[in-house]
C-alpha cells in the first residue's frame, strides 16, 4: 500500500527537513534503497505561514512529531564511526504491535552472546533453532543494494539455512545423532570452535504419517502485491503436489473477518483444492486471531491420531485486529500445541513484515518460521524440505555444555541469543524449546579459548578457587548434553558426549566441506552484526573458505551465498 497524501502542510519530499529529521522519514529513504543524508536546515517560515511539519508516513494528529513545529538546527559535527553504515534498510513505520493501540517493534533486538569465563560460568544452555527467516530477509535486503540492521541477522539461522550432510541416526529408534568436533577458527589463531551438528532420522515416505493440514491465509489489503498473497498461492499450490492422497487440507483465510474457504478435503481432490487456492483475493483488514480460531477448530473437527496435525500460517505479519494482548494470542496456540495441533508460520512482504510475531508465536505452536521472498525460497521450504517441515521426529529439543575449566578459560556461543535459557530449564520438561522435523541438520559453533592461550579476554581472579578436578582430567574439552521428547510425548530423554582431544581436527583444511562451509556462513552473519571478533577477518577469506568448501551445490544455494558476500563486500567496508 501506498502512504496517505501529505496534507497541504506537510513537505513532500525528504529534502529540507530539519537537521533531527523524523524517523520515518529515515525509513522511506531506505525502503526505497537510497543513502540517508544529512538535511540541510529548512528556511526561514514566512510570518503568515504555518510552521513546517516533519514528513511522516502516517497522518496522525496527535503525533507529536507532526503537531510540533521542528526544534533549531543543532551545531554541525562529525560522524560517528558507526555513521558510515548509512544504506543500512529500514522498514517503513506502521502500526507495529500485533494489535492495535500497542507499539512493539517488529524485529527483536538483543546483543551478542559475550565471552564467558569457564571457571565463573561452566554451563551454557539453549534451544535449538530450525528457522531460516533471518537468511532470506537478509538476501531481499542485500540483493536490494543495502545493509540489513545487525538485530536483523540471526547467526544460527544463517547457518542453518543449508543442507548438510551431518551423519544421522542408523534407526528411527534414535530421533537423531550429535556429531562434535573441534577445529581451528579462521579469524583466530589462538582459539578453537567446538562444533556440534546434529542430524534428524529422515523418514522415507512409505513411514510418512498421514498430515491434517490447514492452511491459514492472511488476504487482508496488505497482501496483494505480487510477492505477498499472489507468490503464496504459487507456494500452497507446490506444497500440495506433495501430499498424499490420504493427507487432508482445509483453507482458511482472514482480514476483516475470517471464513472457510475450503472445507478438509482430501489430497486426492487435488483439482478442488487447487481452485479454491486460485480463487483467493487480497482486501480489507487483519483479524487474524480469528482466523487461528477458526483454522484450529477445523484441525480440530480433522484431527488423526498419530498423524500431524499442522495449522500453517501465512502473512506478512500485520495482526491489527482482533485480540487484546500477545500473551493472550501466545496462550491459544500453546494450549493447541498441547491438544496436538502445531503451528508454522510463513512470512512475506519487507515493509510490513512483522518479524518479532513470527518468531514468537512459531515458537509457542512447535513450528517453523520461514520468510519466503520469491519462489525459489517457496520451492526450498514448501517442496524441498516439505517432509522436515511438515513432520516433527522430535520435540523441545534442548543443549546443554558444560566447558572444563582445566582446558578451557573463556568460550561463547555463536547465535541463538534469542533460544537462551536458564540452566535449570534445561531438566525441565515443562519448559519449551525447538523442535527437529524429518531430515532436518541442526548446527551450534562455541567460540572456545583454551587455557593458557593470548586470546584469554578476562585476566584470571588474584584469589579465585582453583578449578576443580573432573573425570576427564586435562583430556576433556567439555560435556555436551542434549535432552529431547518423542512427539506427543511428556518426558524427556538425554543423550550425552564427551568432548576430549580425540575429537580434534588438526587443521582448518583438514575438517570436511560442510564443517568449512558452516564456519563461512556463520563469519558471515558475525560481520553483519558487526561483531568486533570478526573486525579483522575480511570478506575476502570468507568469500574463500565458502569457495574451497561449495562441492556439488545441486541447488545453488552455497553459489548464492558466495554472492551475497560479495553484495556485502561492495556495500560495507571491507578490512
Amino acid at each position: 500500500m501506498q502512504p496517505p497524501a501529505a496534507s497541504p502542510q506537510r513537505a513532500s519530499t525528504a529534502v529540507g527537513l530539519p537537521p533531527q529529521r523524523n524517523a520515518r522519514a529515515d525509513a522511506l529513504s531506505r525502503t526505497r534503497g537510497t543513502p540517508v543524508a544529512a538535511a540541510a536546515p529548512a528556511p526561514a517560515p514566512k510570518p503568515a505561514a504555518p510552521a513546517p511539519q516533519r514528513l511522516s508516513l502516517v497522518a496522525d494528529a496527535a503525533d507529536p512529531a507532526v503537531a510540533a513545529p521542528p526544534p533549531p538546527p543543532a551545531p554541525a559535527q562529525a560522524p560517528a564511526p558507526a555513521d558510515r553504515y548509512t544504506n543500512y534498510y529500514t522498514p517503513p513505520p506502521a502500526p507495529s504491535s500485533l494489535f492495535p493501540g500497542r507499539d512493539t517493534s517488529r524485529i527483536e533486538s538483543f546483543a551478542s552472546n559475550p565471552t564467558q569465563t569457564t571457571r565463573e560460568n561452566p554451563v551454557s544452555t539453549f534451544s535449538i533453532d530450525v528457522d531460516t527467516a533471518s537468511y532470506s530477509y537478509v538476501r531481499r535486503i542485500l540483493q536490494g543494494g543495502a545493509v540489513p540492521q545487525p538485530q536483523t541477522v540471526r547467526v544460527e539461522e544463517l547457518v542453518n539455512y543449508f543442507p548438510y550432510e551431518w551423519k544421522g541416526p542408523d534407526s528411527k529408534d534414535t530421533p537423531f545423532k550429535a556429531n562434535v568436533s573441534v577445529l581451528p577458527t579462521p579469524w583466530n589463531s589462538d582459539t578453537k570452535l567446538m562444533h556440534i551438528a546434529i542430524k534428524g532420522y529422515d523418514i522415507s515416505r512409505a513411514e510418512k504419517p498421514r498430515a491434517n493440514l490447514v492452511f491459514l491465509i492472511d488476504v487482508s489489503g496488505s497482501m496483494e502485491p505480487a510477492d505477498r498473497l499472489p507468490l503464496l498461492k504459487t507456494a500452497f499450490r507446490m506444497l500440495v503436489n506433495t501430499l498424499s492422497p490420504d493427507d487432508t487440507v482445509a483453507i482458511v483465510t482472514y482480514a476483516g473477518t475470517s471464513a472457510v474457504a475450503l472445507q478438509p478435503t482430501k489430497a486426492s481432490d487435488k483439482a478442488r483444492i487447487i481452485e479454491a487456492i486460485a480463487k483467493l483475493q487480497a482486501g480489507g483488514s487483519t483479524n487474524g486471531a480469528d482466523g487461528l480460531r477458526q483454522a484450529y477448530r477445523l484441525a480440530r473437527e480433522s484431527f488423526i491420531k498419530d498423524g500431524v496435525n499442522r495449522v500453517m500460517l501465512a502473512t506478512d505479519g500485520d495482526f491489527n485486529v482482533g485480540q487484546t494482548s500477545d500473551a493472550d494470542l501466545r496462550q491459544l496456540i500453546e494450549d493447541e500445541r498441547r491438544s496436538g495441533v502445531y503451528l508454522s508460520v510463513f512470512g512475506v512482504g519487507l515493509d510490513n513484515l512483522n518479524d518479532r510475531m513470527m518468531q514468537q508465536i512459531a515458537q509457542a505452536g512447535n513450528g517453523i518460521a520461514a520468510y519466503i521472498d520469491n519462489l525459489a525460497q517457496a520451492q526450498k521450504v514448501l517442496v524441498q524440505e516439505a517432509t522436515s517441515s511438515i513432520f516433527p521426529i522430535a520435540n523441545d529439543v534442548k543443549i546443554q555444555v558444560e566447558f572444563n575449566p582445566a582446558t578451557i578459560a573463556e568460550y561463547r556461543l555463536i547465535g541463538y541469543e534469542t533460544r537462551a535459557l536458564e540452566r535449570q530449564d534445561f531438566n525441565n520438561d515443562h519448559v519449551d524449546a525447538g523442535d527437529i522435523g524429518s531430515g532436518h541438520t541442526v548446527t551450534a559453533i562455541y567460540e572456545i579459548t583454551p587455557k593458557g592461550s593470548p586470546a584469554q579476554r578476562v585476566d584470571d581472579l588474584r584469589y579465585g578457587r582453583k578449578a576443580p578436578a573432573t573425570d576427564g582430567g586435562d583430556d576433556e574439552y567439555g560435556f555436551v548434553k542434549i535432552r529431547y521428547k518423542l512427539p506427543g510425548g511428556t518426558r524427556s530423554t538425554l543423550i550425552t558426549t564427551p568432548v576430549t582431544r580425540n575429537n580434534a581436527i588438526s587443521s582448518f583444511a583438514a575438517a570436511s566441506s560442510d564443517q568449512r562451509f558452516s564456519v563461512a556462513v556463520a563469519a558471515f552473519a558475525q560481520k553483519l552484526r558487526r561483531s568486533d571478533q570478526l573486525s579483522d577477518f575480511s570478506y575476502d577469506a570468507i568469500i574463500d573458505i565458502a569457495n574451497g568448501a561449495k562441492g556439488s551445490d545441486p541447488y545453488g544455494y552455497r553459489g548464492e551465498f558466495i554472492s551475497l558476500v560479495r553484495l556485502a563486500s561492495a556495500l560495507l567496508p571491507n578490512p
